[in-house]
């Protein structure tokens, strides 16, 4: 399998954390997001959206947007599980997971903030205000956590979301104090080794 991705995005080190919860190996090209290598004929015709990530199977087949990458490993590896067992924990689970993936990411996405900028407004301020609110309520559901990770004894696909949201949130001066929770989780999650790994400083392109 080839991962495209880059180093900072949180969509790509997504889906670095299932391929290396599954225990699974990959090729890493690195797509340079600030050299706008995405918007080029070659990156085009892996994902006409210009976007990372894109996992590439064996047979070629492209695989693009990272939750659906996540449940497909999760489908076709499916140990160890990234979803909980009973029905109602998985939507939970979910539930917990698509609060960054659609409330929190795409609204402080670059091609957001870059739309934001380019209307007169302050791209880092509402990047700010995004993500706080997200987190905020993304805290308020996990209130009287009872496990180490979110959704139980191991890191799952909520989890996998997490971790680099934090990272997101840090790098646009969030006041995290409010998610005492979260970032408690975040720091189990930091020192498995799979994590560490994952992690964009410990990429091949990361700057």
């Amino acid at each position: 399998m080839k991962l495209y991705g880059y180093w900072r995005s949180s969509s790509a080190w997504r889906v670095r954390l299932g391929l290396g919860l599954k225990g699974l190996d990959y090729d890493y090209v690195a797509v340079h997001l600030k050299n706008g290598e995405q918007l080029g004929d070659e990156h085009g015709a892996r994902n006409p959206l210009h976007q990372v990530p894109v996992l590439e199977l064996d047979d070629g087949t492209r695989l693009t947007q990272s939750l659906a990458i996540l449940e497909w490993l999760e489908e076709t590896h499916p140990e160890p599980a990234l979803l909980p067992a009973a029905p109602l924990a998985r939507a939970r689970c979910r539930a917990l997971a698509e609060i960054v993936n659609s409330g929190i990411q795409p609204v402080q996405n670059l091609s957001v903030l870059l739309a934001v900028q380019a209307l007169g407004g302050d791209r880092m301020a509402w990047g700010r205000q995004a993500i706080q609110r997200g987190l905020e309520a993304m805290e308020t559901h996990v209130s009287g956590l009872d496990t180490p990770f979110l959704c139980g004894e191991a890191p799952t696909l909520a989890d996998i979301l997490l971790v680099p949201q934090l990272y997101n949130a840090r790098r646009f001066a969030c006041d995290l104090s409010t998610v005492p929770t979260l970032t408690a989780v975040e720091a189990r999650c930091e020192a498995l080794p799979v994590f560490q790994a994952a992690h964009p400083s410990a990429q091949p392109d990361a700057f």
